[in-house]
């Protein structure tokens, strides 16, 4: 009988260890997907600013030493990432290409003007922005106009704050899920051995020789949970970049490594603490109350 007892005891004890583990990974795994969710949209939206530009416009007579003068004066901005000049026969023969027809052979002439495309980095990549640098090349007598897209400018950066406040938002709400699941299943596996912490105070174990193997054990757990999760967000990155390579970028391998160690070190240290919290609860509690 007592045999049986023992076994079903450590069946129990098993499942207990297993569940709690199950727990721990899949809350680590969800926050690992937060993370990752948001550091593909802080490059998305990099990537969409940084490809937003202003196309200048140069006068017919612009000579090529007033359109240096332009492109210099662009490059030494601290706002603008890139300047690409194209002169009337390049902007031609890019016409051509995209229409698939001689249209200067039609017309008889060539109807387009040189042009500057200039993009912007992304942190100035804003309607005031784009206001400034158009006013700058403007004060230029070869510029005719000056051309970009206002209102998709103003679209994007808008949308873009919205979505970072709804995703810091969500990770907020993820962290504090994971805190709460972690917490109250370090808890139940604390309370189904409630009564082991008392029989160890009545033979004279000292508080810090009972937290010991729990804190052990929940160390432990924590690590196997974090390898699991990261593990499963590997498999989800490898799947991304293979099939969705044009919209997800995982070039970074510092970045994906930082990712993983935060997601380790969260695990360990939300185990560490509510094992602890728990079971100091059961050391100062009495003994009437362990039967509640």
């Amino acid at each position: 009988m007592a045999k049986q007892n023992n076994k079903a005891a450590a069946r129990k004890l098993r499942s207990s260890y297993f569940t709690t583990t199950i727990s721990i990974t899949l809350v680590l795994f969800l926050l690992g997907m937060i993370g990752l969710l948001m550091l593909n949209a802080s490059k998305l939206s990099t990537y969409v600013k940084e490809n937003l530009g202003l196309t200048v416009m140069l006068q017919d007579e612009a000579r090529d030493a007033e359109v240096k003068k332009i492109e210099k004066s662009l490059q030494a901005s601290p706002r603008v990432k890139s300047v690409t000049y194209l002169n009337k026969e390049q902007a031609a023969e890019k016409l051509m290409s995209e229409l698939g027809e001689d249209f200067i052979g039609f017309l008889g002439y060539n109807p387009l003007l040189s042009s500057i495309d200039v993009k912007l980095h992304a942190q100035y990549a804003t309607p005031e922005g784009m206001e400034e640098i158009e006013k700058m090349v403007k004060a230029f007598p070869e510029v005719k106009e000056v051309h970009y897209q206002k209102d998709m400018v103003y679209l994007i950066h808008e949308n873009v704050k919205k979505i970072s406040l709804v995703l810091l938002a969500l990770s907020a709400l993820m962290l504090l899920v994971a805190i709460t699941l972690i917490n109250n299943t370090v808890r139940l596996m604390v309370y189904s051995k409630r009564f082991i912490i008392r029989t160890m105070q009545l033979v004279g174990a000292t508080n810090g020789f009972i937290r010991r193997p729990f804190i052990g054990s929940s160390i432990i757990q924590g690590i196997i949970g974090a390898l699991i999760a990261n593990a499963l967000i590997a498999g989800v990155i490898y799947v991304s970049a293979r099939e969705l390579s044009g919209v997800v970028s995982f070039s970074n391998i510092y970045v994906v490594i930082f990712l993983f160690a935060m997601v380790f070190a969260v695990g360990i240290m939300l185990t560490l603490i509510s094992t602890t919290v728990s079971v100091n609860r059961y050391l100062n509690v009495r003994t009437a109350d362990l039967y509640i």
